[in-house]
C-alpha cells in the first residue's frame, strides 16, 4: 500500500491521539515488563536450535549458553499473567513481556521484586508501520520488461557468479514481510519448492503455519532473491533455502514491531544467516533524530542478531521525496545492511530512496540496487514494482551468494566485503552509500583501479582533468561523483556529474572550505585533496 502523505498522516495521528486521550483515562495499555534475572532458568541448545542455529555459533565462536537465548523465567510470567489482561508477547533475548494493563494493574506489577522496570508504548508510537511497496500497472512480460529483469541482476555482476556456481546454496535466508500468497504454487518458485528449500514459515499475526495469503509483496520480495522466469534470474540466490514470516498486516494497532522481533528471535533459532527486511518504521511512530541506530526496538533486536552471526538487510524506505527524507529503522542500525535505491536508466540515485546519514552520523545507506525492477505477481504474472523493498531483496540474494563463495567470512567481514566491492567503494556519499555490489570483487578478489584524472586547484577553484582515454568509454557506471567532507567525517555537500568535456570546474572555494576535504570518483579511482 502506498502511505499517506505526511501532512495528512500527522493530522490522523493528532486526532487519534486526542479520541484516545478523551475516552479512555484509565484504559488498558501496552507495557514492556523487563525482568531483573533469568534465575532458575534452564536452557538445552541442542534441543531449542535448529542444527543450522548451532552451526552458526561455532563458526562464529560464540557461546551456545547466551543468556540471552535463555527462556524467560516462567514463574515471573505466570505471576504477571495474572495481573494483567493478557500478555501478548515476550522475548528471551531482552528479558521483557508486553503485556495489556490499566494503571492500576501496572503500578502493582512495577512492585514486584523481580520487575526491573517498566516501558509504556505511548499511543503516538501505536500506529500502523510504513510498509514499504510502490507499484505500477505493467503486468505483461514484453522486451522492455524482460531487459529490466535482465539488467537488475547483471549490474551486480549476475553472470561472474552463474560462471563460478554460485546460487546461494547452503545459505538460509529468512524473509519478514506482509504475505507470500503463490510462493507455494507460483511457477517462478517451482525449483525452491521441488527441493524442499521452504524449511519453515510462520505467521506472527495470527499465530500459525500458514503463510501463502494476504500482501503479495512478500511473493514479490521473494522473487527478488531467487525468482526464474524463462530460464532467467529474478534475484541471484536461487539455490538458498527460506524462512517465511509474516510480521505485517495493512493497518494494525501496535504489534507489527512486536511481530518484527518475535520473528527475528524466530529466525534466529530456525538457523538463519540472512534476514531480509524491506520494511520500515519511520514518521507513524518516530521523529528523525530517533533514527540513531539505538533507540527503536527493531533496531535492538537487529544489532543482536548480528552479534549472533546474522547478516541482517534492510530497505532503506521510500522517503526520499518527502519531509522525512531520511532512512528508517532498523535500517538505522551500524550492524544492518541498509540498500538504498537507484534507477535502472540512469544507475544513479531513484527519487524516492531514503537519504543518510544516520543523526548520530553514521553512513546510510551502505550500498545500493535497482529500485525498479521486474518481479513475479499473483497469477503468474511478472510486474514491474518500485520501491527499495526489491533493492534489498536483491542485494541479500548477492549476499547469500558472495557468502557461498567464502563461509570462513563472519557476518559482519561478510558485511564489510560487500561495502568494499561496491563501485564507488572508498567513496560514499549519502545517496548511494558505497555503490552498487561487484561479484567480481568476491571472485576475482581484487578490484584493478588504475588512475582516470588529476585534481587541480587554480586560485580559488578546484577542477578536474580526465584522461582523454577513459572519457571516451563513458558509461552509466562512469559518473563522475564529489563529495565535501568536514574534519569530523560527515559529508556537507555531495554530486553526480555526467562528464562530457576532459576538464571540469568542481568548486569555487572560499573560507568555509578551509580544512575540509573534497573526495573525487570516477571510474573506480578516488583520490581526494585537503582545501587550504
Amino acid at each position: 500500500m502506498k502511505p499517506f502523505t505526511y501532512t495528512l498522516q500527522k493530522i490522523i495521528t493528532l486526532l487519534f491521539v486526542l479520541l484516545i486521550n478523551i475516552s479512555t483515562i484509565n484504559s488498558q495499555q501496552i507495557y514492556r515488563v523487563f525482568f531483573t534475572d533469568k534465575k532458575d532458568c534452564t536452557f538445552d541448545p541442542f534441543a531449542y536450535f535448529d542444527k543450522k542455529a548451532i552451526e552458526r555459533r561455532i563458526a562464529n565462536n560464540l557461546s551456545l549458553y547466551d543468556s540471552t537465548d535463555f527462556p524467560v523465567n516462567q514463574y515471573y510470567l505466570n505471576t504477571v499473567a495474572k495481573m494483567t489482561d493478557s500478555i501478548v508477547s515476550v522475548s528471551r533475548w531482552f528479558n521483557f513481556a508486553y503485556v495489556i494493563a490499566n494503571n492500576e494493574q501496572i503500578t502493582k506489577i512495577n512492585q514486584l521484586p523481580f520487575v526491573k522496570n517498566i516501558e509504556p508504548l505511548s499511543v503516538s508510537a501505536n500506529l500502523c508501520s510504513y510498509f514499504i511497496d510502490e507499484t505500477n500497472d505493467i503486468l505483461v512480460i514484453n522486451q522492455e520488461l524482460e531487459k529490466l529483469l535482465i539488467d537488475q541482476t547483471e549490474i551486480l555482476g549476475g553472470k561472474i557468479f552463474d560462471s563460478a556456481g554460485y546460487d546461494g546454496k547452503g545459505i538460509r535466508i529468512a524473509i519478514f514481510d506482509g504475505g507470500f500468497p503463490e510462493v507455494n504454487t507460483n511457477p517462478f518458485l517451482k525449483h525452491v519448492r521441488d527441493e524442499g528449500r521452504i524449511i519453515k514459515t510462520w505467521d506472527f499475526t495470527k499465530n500459525r503455519e500458514f503463510v501463502y495469503s494476504y500482501s503479495s509483496h512478500g511473493l514479490m520480495v521473494m522473487s527478488c532473491i531467487a525468482g526464474i522466469y524463462n530460464g532467467k534470474k529474478i534475484g541471484l540466490a536461487t539455490g538458498a533455502e527460506f524462512l517465511l514470516a509474516r510480521t505485517e498486516i495493512n493497518s494494525e494497532p501496535f504489534s507489527e514491531e512486536i511481530n518484527w522481533l518475535k520473528a527475528v528471535e524466530w529466525a534466529d533459532l530456525n538457523g538463519a544467516d540472512i534476514i531480509n527486511s524491506s520494511l520500515g518504521y519511520t514518521y507513524h511512530r518516530y521523529f528523525n533524530n530517533q533514527m540513531d541506530g539505538k533507540t527503536s526496538f527493531v533496531v535492538k533486536a537487529a544489532n543482536l542478531a548480528a552479534k549472533k552471526g546474522i547478516l541482517v538487510v534492510n530497505a532503506a524506505g521510500n522517503e526520499g521525496s518527502s519531509k522525512w527524507k531520511f532512512v528508517g529503522t532498523p535500517a538505522d542500525g551500524d550492524s544492518v545492511m541498509s540498500v538504498g535505491g537507484i534507477a535502472p536508466d540512469t544507475y544513479c540515485h531513484i527519487y524516492f530512496s531514503s537519504y543518510g546519514p544516520t543523526t548520530d552520523n553514521r553512513l546510510k545507506p551502505n550500498v545500493c540496487a535497482f529500485a525498479d525492477v521486474a518481479a513475479v505477481a499473483q497469477n503468474n504474472k511478472i510486474k514491474r514494482v518500485q520501491g527499495t523493498s526489491f533493492a534489498s531483496p536483491l542485494v541479500a540474494g548477492f549476499a547469500a551468494c558472495a557468502w557461498q563463495s567464502n563461509r570462513n567470512l563472519t557476518n559482519m567481514q561478510l558485511f564489510q566485503a560487500i561495502e568494499k566491492s561496491a563501485h564507488l567503494y572508498p567513496y560514499f556519499d549519502y545517496a548511494h552509500g558505497y555503490g552498487i555490489p561487484q561479484a567480481s570483487y568476491f571472485i576475482y578478489n581484487k578490484k584493478e583501479i588504475k588512475p582516470t584524472f588529476d585534481i587541480i586547484k587554480t586560485n580559488n577553484d578546484i577542477s578536474v582533468k580526465i584522461y582523454p582515454e577513459y572519457l571516451k568509454t563513458c558509461d552509466k557506471l562512469s559518473y563522475l561523483y564529489f563529495n565535501v567532507q568536514n574534519q569530523n567525517g560527515k559529508l556537507e555537500l555531495y554530486k553526480v556529474i555526467i562528464p562530457n568535456q576532459s576538464e571540469i570546474q568542481l568548486l569555487q572555494i572560499d573560507d568555509s572550505f578551509k580544512n575540509k576535504i573534497i573526495n573525487i570518483h570516477y571510474k573506480y579511482y578516488t583520490n581526494s585533496m585537503l582545501i587550504k
